[in-house]
């Protein structure tokens, strides 16, 4: 099916079940409740969750396919982010035509970085691409100012060209959409103390994802797929068979490169607004986290990492002091002072330290990351009833 392996078509299949059902099962407490918090079902989260989803599958194909750390991979995305902005001034609120933009001049700085970085490897290839992208961020902050916004960002404007069409509007900024549809556009389904939210931007976004998982699993499967591990296993033996492995790299940097400003073309049409941060170091190590944290090399991993990182920081950053003394209010006065201290640190502002902690945790016992974590479960429950059916083979009388 979609010419891939059962087990890859399965795969595929949950990932687009649960992309489906996710204003069900990210919202799991009902409106009002004391755990109501923990939702995740509305729409901004939603659309992070899956662009950053397809960021961390595309770092995936340079990282844990070929074995290149890239430290400068936010460069693309706030590259494909300005073109799609730029496509709303000049062109088009239609996302189509912005995210193709994103897309193809993302590629081309991927070519052009790409070819200089890859003439090293290791270390020194990580510290290249992240030379590349702080200068990036330093143009797009101050010298390219005219073209990017600066400080401020690039924005929409009411007197921008828009040769194609004019722009719906929305507290009197234009809204991107798809074919007379709005990204912003959602529709509420009440259901008893429950309430499930179903977004146009989320969903088109989830389309997108499911793409690009897709095309994913078939360069994982490839012979191409098949070269860059062998790139990555040894790539010296490789140059000694006379093998020439720039092409392959250079390959996969650049697709790597399209992922990351198709999410980024995302995130413009999402919310039209570009800025020089998307390009900082601090967004590179982000992805890096997220792969490392799901699994690198593994095609549902980064997924799951970019899920993961993105609910901790949006729903977890978000507990204070006063919900805390809410949780523990059946202790004690002095005992519930003493837990909301102990715990307060790690939660809010402090949520990265939680963050880092689970990310200590596995990388040390968990180095194939959370995917390894599932399969190891999955492996004891198979255990189990295989050690079961010879215990009964034990016990019968010979004949």
């Amino acid at each position: 099916m979609f010419g891939l392996e059962k087990k890859d078509t399965t795969l595929l299949i949950i990932v687009a079940i649960l992309t489906l059902f996710a204003p069900f099962l990210l919202n799991p407490f009902p409106e009002g409740s004391g755990m109501a918090q923990f939702n995740a079902g509305y729409p901004d989260l939603m659309q992070r969750f899956v662009i950053f989803g397809i960021f961390a599958i595309g770092f995936n194909i340079l990282f844990g396919l070929t074995g290149y750390l890239s430290f400068g991979h936010a460069a693309f995305l706030g590259v494909g982010s300005y073109s799609a902005v730029w496509m709303f001034k000049l062109l088009s609120m239609n996302v189509i035509p912005a995210i193709l933009l994103a897309m193809v001049v993302s590629g081309l700085f991927a070519v052009v970085i790409g070819f200089i970085s890859l003439r090293r490897s290791g270390i020194y290839f990580s510290i290249l691409t992240l030379a590349f992208a702080q200068m990036m961020f330093a143009l797009a902050y101050s010298v390219l100012t005219p073209i990017t916004g600066g400080e401020t960002g690039l924005q929409l404007a009411l007197s921008d060209p828009r040769v194609l069409d004019g722009a719906r509007l929305s507290d009197n900024i234009p809204v991107p959409g798809l074919f007379g549809l709005e990204m912003r556009d959602s529709t509420r389904w009440a259901v008893g103390p429950w309430v499930f939210t179903f977004n146009v931007g989320y969903y088109f976004c989830a389309a997108i994802m499911l793409a690009a998982f897709y095309l994913a699993i078939r360069i994982f499967r490839s012979p191409f797929g098949m070269m860059l591990r062998a790139v990555k296993s040894n790539q010296q033996r490789m140059h000694y068979t006379g093998l020439n492995t720039r092409p392959y790299t250079l390959a996969a940097f650049v697709i790597s490169g399209m992922y990351a400003g198709l999410a980024g073309g995302l995130m413009a049409s999402m919310d039209p607004l570009a800025g020089a941060e998307r390009m900082f170091w601090t967004a590179s190590g982000e992805v890096v986290l997220m792969t490392i944290l799901g699994g690198a090399g593994t095609l549902i991993g980064p997924v799951l990492g970019a899920g993961i990182i993105k609910y901790m920081e949006n729903i977890l950053s978000k507990i204070n002091a006063e919900i805390l003394y809410g949780w523990f209010a059946f202790l004690p006065d002095g005992l519930q002072e003493f837990v909301v201290t102990l715990v307060y640190p790690f939660i809010g502002k402090g949520w990265h330290l939680t963050l880092g902690l689970i990310f200590m945790a596995v990388v040390i016992f968990l180095p194939g990351g959370l995917v390894e974590g599932g399969q190891r479960i999955g492996r004891l429950f198979r255990r189990k009833p295989a050690a079961q059916g010879k215990d009964a083979k034990a016990k019968q009388p010979a004949e």
